[in-house]
């Protein structure tokens, strides 16, 4: 298996659109509750790109497997130096590494941006993820109890954070 990391272009935008609306409809790891359009995930990452934030996709035999971004943690000024990121990897390429490649893409370039800290904020339930970040040093720095609310049931959020050095 050998995954590529490249840049995002407008034609991976029909790949990390399946990929997102399957975690809205099928899990909590998205707090949304309705589906994307093709334009509405195109303007997101467009903004994301115009903001210089990156972002990129895991590419295996040709096909997007995975995308991974970053962009502002909070909108005041004092903030700029701090980016909370997202990394998804689509359901069938579980298991395989990729998400590790993309974090750790993703952790590089912001360092290149002398980015000093890295959030991540998951939803309590999924472990896997918690434990997945914590190999790369991230540590929890708090939980918002019954921060969110899908299928029926109050969510926590879990704030996870990485100094840069």
């Amino acid at each position: 298996m050998s995954v590529t990391i490249r840049p995002y272009i407008n034609n991976d935008t029909q790949a990390i659109l399946t990929i997102i609306n399957y975690n809205i409809l099928h899990s909590t790891a998205l707090y949304d509750y309705n589906i994307r359009t093709l334009e509405q995930q195109k303007a997101i990452l467009e903004e994301k790109i115009a903001k210089k934030f990156p972002v990129i996709v895991a590419e295996l035999d040709g096909e997007v497997v995975g995308f991974g971004m970053y962009s502002e943690f909070r909108f005041r000024e004092a903030y700029k130096f701090t980016v909370e990121h997202s990394v998804y990897v689509d359901q069938n390429q579980h298991g395989k590494g990729i998400g590790k490649i993309l974090l750790k893409e993703l952790i590089n370039l912001a360092k290149n941006q002398n980015i000093h800290t890295m959030i991540a904020v998951i939803d309590a339930e999924n472990q896997s993820s918690v434990h997945f970040h914590e190999k790369f040093g991230f540590t929890t720095a708090g939980i918002i109890k019954e921060s969110g609310y899908k299928f029926d049931r109050w969510l926590d959020s879990v704030f996870m954070q990485l100094i840069l050095e």
